[in-house]
């Protein structure tokens, strides 16, 4: 966290247009329709401000007056938390931590191999990582098919992470199968959201075209 001397009077979002931690950030920002100013970072080079801003110079990050957050996680469970409908996760202890351990577990199993994808100029993900994240995301069709969204009936800040992911697959050269349809329905029935289209960017929607 950071404290910066000139306030900001709108929100504002440092977001570049295919990372995928800053695509779940906006999708947490379109869910709960939060009106914010989201300065997009198309190339390597970021700007001074933010420079300034961040000490570890990534994105996403969030500047909300005097406060600078710059973790994806950080900065979704802020926005809950600081606009509290609908709410992402629930009330109850055991199961919110039941979704904090789903969501650690998601950043660990599943999210290093869409940060080798961004890192790698020539934008491949090699085949060994492809078989990992595949069986990954597989391993998990019964919860996929368990309820609605991924371990409940409402929509969470685990589906706005699980999401972007899955949106990718198609660049990531994956597909799941026959024994995939619990995650295929789900994956529908995420996509066709209002939010879900909202938080995609043009290189984002050009990603499934």
């Amino acid at each position: 966290m950071a404290v910066i001397a000139n306030r900001r009077s709108v929100m504002t979002l440092f977001s570049k247009p295919t990372c995928i931690h800053s695509h779940r950030t906006r999708l947490v920002l379109a869910e709960k329709s939060v009106n914010i100013e989201i300065s997009s970072i198309d190339g390597p080079d970021l700007p001074e401000d933010l420079m300034d801003l961040n000490p570890y110079h990534t994105v996403p990050t969030l500047v909300d007056r005097d406060l600078v957050l710059y973790d994806s996680r950080v900065i979704i469970e802020y926005l809950d938390e600081r606009f509290p409908h609908p709410p992402l996760m629930p009330v109850d202890p055991v199961t919110r931590a039941q979704f904090r351990l789903a969501l650690f577990r998601i950043e660990t199993d599943w999210y290093q191999f869409a940060e080798q994808f961004d890192n790698d100029g020539d934008r491949k993900l090699a085949s060994k990582s492809r078989k990992m994240l595949r069986e990954s995301i597989l391993a998990s069709v019964d919860l996929f098919a368990a309820k609605q969204y991924f371990l409940s009936d409402e929509f969470s800040l685990v589906d706005c992470s699980i999401a972007p992911i899955l949106w990718r697959l198609p660049v990531y050269g994956i597909e799941l199968g026959n024994q995939a349809e619990p995650i295929e329905m789900y994956m529908k029935r995420v996509f066709e959201r209002r939010s879900f289209q909202e938080s995609l960017t043009e290189l984002e929607q050009e990603m499934r075209l």
